[in-house]
């Protein structure tokens, strides 16, 4: 029903009008039929409007993939985004190669039971028992069962490791190598003679701040394959990462906001293309999904020593030096402004090491190293970071200043240990 205001229609002239209705009859008659016509006219209106908004509402639903009929409305299918899509199939594509590092040791079991009262209910050790003590992530890197985690999810040598993959078969593993400088381990499934599903590595070289990046771990140690998505939030950051029994200065790393929760370490950060290009590693327990991966072009070295070698080694110069700056160049009077000093360390370590490199190539303290290869040493290019792209054994070229006088040094590095 249908309750419509009459202009200026209201009790005092209704009033007014009632004598006039009872004397004029037919008036009256010719009134209702006017209020008739309106009332037909108004249905019709009515009719012809909601008729026409109807034919619109469907053409609109129609173009958004919705059908509609008279007794029901159905939802045919709601396209996703590109970038959805693309995270669903990566999802899909990767979560067979994430596996669950799961970490087994021989533990004390304590009883308080003292039936004479020798211990005052002091716990006795009774025997031990062989028990899960932690968990975290990996990631499938070769057919034959390679796998690559973070160094700290495997530290305990005495410790015994298994995997278990995203259909829930389990397989012994041993550790083939530690990294001695980055949280990277590499394990190595035994007994097996089973094809493994393998990630695909990626690289760091397209790597931007904003674009997607994809987590995948063994969340809280309990949720295998669990998925978050982010973006990478930063690049070259270092950190000073802490866990149960080690502190470490993490450089050139990854920060994403993707949610990376305990026992997602090891786990693989992802691009849209499914390609690995961290691993996950460390959060930062005083922010809001600060989280941390190593860039895999790290790993990439690690694996190639591993398959060749059998280990995990680092060049290593033997010197000890100090970053010119302007403000470092200043201060100690230096005439350049980039490059670093050898020098002594702070309690008077020795500034260059004996029998290293360096010392073996005729390097002196208070020389200034200018250039690695050809490439300047600055804070784009730090010498650390020069020399990690080399290994143990390969020959490099250093510009050297000393006393104002530039030298040229051929320098076979040796073995970090």
């Amino acid at each position: 029903m249908n309750i419509y205001h009459l202009p200026e229609f209201n009790s005092q002239k209704l009033k007014t009008l009632e004598p006039v209705k009872m004397l004029e009859s037919g008036k009256k008659t010719n009134w209702l039929i006017w209020i008739l016509i309106f009332f037909v006219l108004g249905v019709l209106i009515g009719l012809f409007f909601n008729y026409y908004l109807y034919s619109s509402l469907r053409q609109e639903i129609s173009k958004a993939g919705v059908s509609l009929s008279d007794q029901e409305q159905t939802v045919e299918y709601i396209p996703q985004t590109t970038e959805e899509d693309k995270v669903i199939k990566v999802v899909k594509e990767v979560s067979p190669t994430v596996v669950s590092v799961v970490i087994t040791k021989e533990v004390p079991v304590y009883s308080e039971y003292d039936p004479f009262g020798f211990f005052w209910g002091v716990p006795q050790i009774q025997g031990t028992e062989k028990k899960q003590v932690g968990a975290g992530s990996g990631f499938i890197i070769s057919s034959d069962g390679m796998i690559l985690t973070n160094k700290h999810v495997v530290e305990d040598e005495k410790a015994e490791y298994t995997i278990v993959t995203n259909d829930d078969k389990e397989y012994p593993v041993k550790v083939l190598a530690r990294d001695p400088v980055q949280d990277i381990a590499i394990l190595k499934i035994e007994n097996s003679n089973e094809i493994f599903p393998v990630v695909k590595l990626g690289s760091m070289s397209n790597i931007q701040i904003g674009q997607t990046a994809i987590a995948i771990g063994n969340a809280l140690g309990e949720l295998k394959n669990t998925v978050s998505v982010g973006v990478i939030s930063g690049l070259g950051r270092t950190v000073v990462a802490t866990g149960a029994n080690t502190t470490e200065t993490l450089e050139d790393i990854i920060q994403t906001d993707a949610a990376i929760n305990p026992g997602n370490s090891g786990g693989p950060l992802l691009n849209l293309m499914g390609e690995v290009i961290g691993i996950n590693t460390a959060v930062a327990s005083s922010g809001e999904n600060i989280g941390f991966a190593i860039p895999i072009n790290k790993a990439i070295r690690d694996i190639e020593q591993v398959k060749n070698t059998g280990k995990i080694s680092y060049p290593f110069l033997g010197v000890r030096y100090v970053v010119i700056n302007e403000d470092v160049a200043k201060q100690l009077n230096l005439s350049v402004t980039y490059g670093v000093l050898i020098t002594k360390g702070k309690n008077l370590e020795r500034a260059i090491t004996p029998d290293s490199a360096a010392d073996k190539a005729g390097l002196q303290e208070n020389d200034i190293i200018l250039e690695l290869n050809g490439v300047k040493i600055d804070k784009n290019n730090s010498l650390a970071s020069l020399i990690s792209e080399h290994l143990p054994g390969d020959t490099v070229s250093l510009k050297i200043l000393r006393n104002e006088t530039e030298l040229m040094k051929t320098v076979t590095l040796g073995e970090w240990k």
